[in-house]
């Protein structure tokens, strides 16, 4: 796991956790919980993840594989999960060999997809049958974020499951919320996808309009960054724009699945998205220049 700032955990008392999916952000979440001193049984669906996944910290003595995610479940006290989407999320925790088959009642099922509040809530209503406390908790902050252990967390559920969570979360975390009721999390991370996307916009139109003008955009970014046009995008994008670099992480392809979401929960509620449902679009456009992995400041590319 690849951390440009090492990690200072607190002192929590050591569990036996599970981790399913072990992606780009799975993979250094599950890690920073290894070691900060947690027992963690891990589960990929592509076996040769969780293989280098042990291979890398199995010299700790607290890793295990699971074949199953209902194997990485049993005898956790806390199951967490990151994986790709609704239908991937659904056949983890509820599908043949799920993760809630093996669970023990007051389990805890912690759920950083980013996914759709509607299989938040239905997840929920599963997870309360069998006596399990279920929390949404989607993250923000990238790849980058995820290996520094500098995510943001943002939870739907109950106080008190929540509480218990909290400080585990922490390992890879810089902020840990919770935002209300089942559901509230995703909700939250969505409002989080509609303000970057608006943000990424109007600053690759700003360094396009730079750079047609005859400006030393990099000059420019460094003035403006200290005014009111500041924003975490400009001060960790700006310049890697400016030099034609899109190889940071949240992948083109996974925003235009977080803003179909946001945009199928705006036709719910009423919601008017205007500038969020064009900029989806836009990054259609990315996506047809072959930008598919390229990071999401990469809007500038259509511009060029």
């Amino acid at each position: 796991m690849a951390s440009t700032n090492p990690k200072t955990y607190d002192t929590v008392p050591a569990q036996h956790l599970a981790f399913l999916g072990l992606g780009v952000m799975g993979y250094p979440m599950a890690a920073h919980l290894v070691l900060s001193g947690h027992h963690v049984k891990v589960y990929n669906r592509t076996g040769t993840k969780a293989q280098a996944f042990l291979t890398e910290y199995g010299h700790t003595g607290r890793v295990q594989i699971a074949s199953t995610p209902k194997a990485a479940a049993q005898d956790a006290e806390v199951v967490f999960c990151c994986v790709g989407n609704d239908q991937d999320l659904a056949q983890v925790v509820i599908g043949d060999e799920g993760a809630l088959s093996g669970m023990d009642a007051h389990t805890i099922f912690v759920d950083h997809t980013t996914a759709s509040a509607q299989i938040a809530r239905e997840l929920f209503e599963h997870c309360i049958k069998a006596g399990v406390d279920f929390i949404d908790a989607p993250v923000s902050g990238g790849q980058a974020g995820a290996q520094n252990g500098q995510l943001t967390v943002m939870c739907g559920g109950n106080a008190q499951a929540f509480e218990k969570i909290r400080p585990l979360a922490m390992a890879f975390s810089k902020a840990c919320t919770l935002m209300g009721d089942s559901g509230a999390g995703q909700l939250t991370k969505m409002v989080n996808q509609i303000c970057i996307g608006g943000l990424v916009q109007a600053l690759s139109e700003g360094i396009a309009f730079g750079m047609k003008a005859g400006l030393d955009m990099n000059l420019v970014l460094e003035v403006i960054s200290k005014g009111a046009a500041q924003s975490w995008q400009m001060e960790n994008r700006g310049k890697t724009m400016v030099a034609d670099q899109f190889d940071f992480g949240f992948a083109v392809d996974w925003m235009r699945k977080d803003l179909n979401i946001v945009l199928q929960e705006a036709q719910k509620n009423g919601a008017r998205l205007p500038v969020t449902a064009l900029v989806d679009q836009f990054y259609a456009d990315v996506q047809n220049l072959g930008g598919r992995r390229w990071d999401t400041s990469s809007l500038i590319k259509r511009l060029s």
